[in-house]
């Protein structure tokens, strides 16, 4: 259970919302509690009594931002939260146009794919799309990635502004555990920008290389990455190689890039 921490249980401004304030709170406590937790344990990890927080948690469930299970009582946050904010920011666009592409690119390689764009000091996976194989490694919707370790990461800092990527390290640093290693990353991501796209073995997962591309949008800045995680199976009987998937890889992101407005370098705009 998440601990107690007066930046999680008090807000300071000008103005004060008590039950909207509150409802943050709890929103934030579930999202680093995905396994959920009873409103008793809510209660106790923002340091408020049950009856304050127990008629905001019903309303949030009948809203339907909160689910409640029937086994164990605890609640956690629905994918409504994702829904709005998909119809509320460019995220919407982004994922109807880059779907389609999504599948086929799965389908042509023989592996699964997701979309990565920039949260705060991590990245969110905003679409995936799974190998329709049998066998197949696969990102979950919603989840976080780390942007310092992740090949994702690579890219979104890389292709981002320099004040972008200087603030995007901040917030990463303060939530990782490990010093972020500036010099290292400072090298890696300067190949990353000249070979335009990223290839190395998983930080996390063995028998996965990451492959990750930018997607850009009508103003050249960047939108997303598009990653493959692509899993080496034993026998040898992936559709393509590692190579080849690379190149289908790129020119999907490519593909994606231009039907969100962007031009190629050295395009002419009719």
């Amino acid at each position: 259970m998440a601990q107690r921490d007066e930046t999680t249980t008090q807000r300071k401004g000008s103005y004060s919302a008590p039950a909207l304030d509150k409802a943050f709170l709890i929103i934030e406590l579930l999202a680093n509690n995905p396994q959920g937790l009873l409103a008793s344990e809510m209660a106790t990890a923002l340091g408020r009594s049950l009856g304050e927080l127990f008629r905001i948690v019903v309303v949030m469930e009948e809203a339907g931002y909160l689910q409640k299970s029937r086994v164990t009582d605890r609640y956690t946050v629905t994918y409504k939260f994702l829904d709005v904010a998909y119809r509320a920011t460019p995220a919407r666009k982004l994922v109807v146009t880059a779907q389609p592409e999504m599948q086929a690119l799965a389908a042509a390689i023989g592996q699964s794919c997701h979309l990565v764009v920039l949260q705060g000091g991590e990245g969110l996976i905003i679409a995936r799309e799974e190998n329709p194989g049998v066998r197949g490694f696969a990102l979950r919707v919603g989840a976080s990635i780390d942007l310092v370790r992740s090949c994702s990461g690579s890219i979104l800092l890389a292709f981002s502004s320099e004040e972008v990527a200087e603030r995007l390290l901040a917030r990463a640093a303060a939530l990782r555990k490990e010093p972020v290693g500036h010099g290292a990353l400072s090298t890696r991501l300067q190949k990353v920008r000249a070979d335009g796209y990223v290839l190395r073995e998983s930080a996390v997962t063995r028998g996965v290389t990451d492959i990750s591309c930018p997607i850009f949008g009508f103003d050249g800045e960047l939108l997303a990455a598009l990653t493959v995680p692509f899993m080496d199976l034993i026998d040898g009987s992936q559709l393509v190689s590692i190579e080849d998937a690379c190149v289908e890889l790129r020119a999907t992101a490519q593909r994606i890039s231009v039907a969100l407005g962007w031009q190629p370098p050295g395009a002419q705009a009719d």
